[in-house]
């Protein structure tokens, strides 16, 4: 089933005039009257500030649960679709087609920073991200070139404004990058594992080696994303996907010093979401990054991380990305019971508690926006 939400004001007028006629026609709850732009309502939130009913996005909300990527994708590569502006824009903007989002996400991959440094990456015949070399020495980690990322990541800096041109004022433009910790595991294992154990053994074991990876890593997520906030981002979002793979007293030493370090280096530009997948202990060492806004995966209650965290800083999150699998029904219900926790506290932006799933339903999502843009 595909289910548009359409986001034109005054077509909504008229679908609202048309009602008055014919009673049986359903509501529409996109066209619920506000006074911001969906930009406007995720950035407010993301600064604190009231909103009338919480800003909606997802993570991988672009991809393979939407058929016209699919068709994209007979076509072209991933990394085709991630590397050409024209492409990765298009891909970008299908969901806020089809959805209306409050934000779009750039379409890429966090391991872009990875190629920017001079280790590519590509897919291998049985699937699966894998990298052309592994870091195994330090002479590797010496052959990583900060400097050339931005200009060896100009298709990203081609593609945002592509996108933000399209979007207009109406809806938020997030640009993202991976964590130096996590990007340090797929690069020194070489690409996704099940177990990830070689960066925790170098942390271990050679810390100043570690140390030296993890600077280099930091100064160059930090270049990404000052060279997309300089092509118009209204927000960035930090993954830190692996950051659950620590203890909790090796969080900061290992992840969040470093992540801290970047949201300082970016001064306050733009507001900063970080999103620690896993990392359930260390709510004050999140909120001491500076990021404005803390993602939160579907294994906590979010209202109780909203009371551990300071007034001022934001949550974003956090449905079971597996009830996008299930029924409409289920996915209203579950939707509406979040956002009866979160009611009347500010910074709080709806998502997934991670990426959407490629088997999700378009229903079901269509029935996620829906709830929210209904909440009281």
């Amino acid at each position: 089933m595909s289910t548009t939400i359409q986001p034109d004001e005054a077509a909504a007028s008229k679908r609202r005039s048309a009602a008055v006629k014919a009673p049986k026609a359903p509501l529409d709850l996109t066209a619920r009257p506000s006074p911001a732009t969906r930009r406007q309502r995720f950035l407010d939130a993301c600064h604190g500030r009231a909103v009338d009913y919480p800003p909606v996005w997802l993570m991988r909300q672009a991809g393979r649960a939407l058929p016209e990527y699919r068709a994209l994708k007979e076509k072209h590569s991933f990394l085709e679709l991630v590397r050409t502006p024209d492409l990765a824009a298009e891909v970008t903007l299908q969901p806020i087609r089809r959805f209306d989002f409050d934000a779009a996400i750039l379409f890429s991959d966090i391991l872009v920073v990875a190629e920017g440094l001079g280790q590519p990456y590509h897919f291998r015949d049985e699937g699966g991200i894998e990298l052309e070399f592994t870091l195994d020495s330090p002479a590797d980690i010496d052959r990583l070139k900060v400097e050339a990322v931005t200009e060896r990541l100009q298709y990203v800096a081609k593609a945002l404004p592509l996108v933000k041109s399209a979007l207009g004022s109406k809806t938020a433009l997030i640009g993202f990058a991976g964590s130096p910790w996590t990007l340090a595991n797929y690069m020194i294992q070489g690409g996704g594992v099940k177990e990830y154990t070689k960066t925790k053994a170098l942390f271990y074991s050679d810390p100043g080696t570690f140390a030296r990876l993890l600077e280099k890593l930091t100064a160059a997520v930090t270049g990404f994303l000052q060279l997309q906030i300089d092509a118009g981002v209204d927000a960035v979002q930090i993954f830190d996907s692996l950051g659950g793979v620590l203890s909790e007293s090796n969080f900061v030493p290992a992840s969040a010093r470093w992540i801290k370090q970047i949201v300082g280096s970016l001064k306050g530009q733009v507001p900063v979401i970080v999103f620690a997948k896993g990392v359930h202990g260390n709510w004050d060492d999140l909120a001491g990054t500076g990021a404005q806004v803390l993602g939160v995966d579907w294994n906590a209650r979010l209202a109780d991380v909203r009371e551990k965290l300071p007034a001022n800083i934001g949550v974003q999150g956090n449905l079971d990305p597996f009830l996008l699998c299930t029924t409409p029904e289920v996915v209203a219900a579950e939707t509406s019971r979040i956002l009866r926790e979160m009611a009347g506290k500010p910074g709080y932006i709806f998502n997934l508690g991670h990426g959407v799933p490629p088997e999700a339903k378009l229903e079901n999502i269509a029935s996620l926006v829906r709830a929210v843009r209904s909440s009281p």
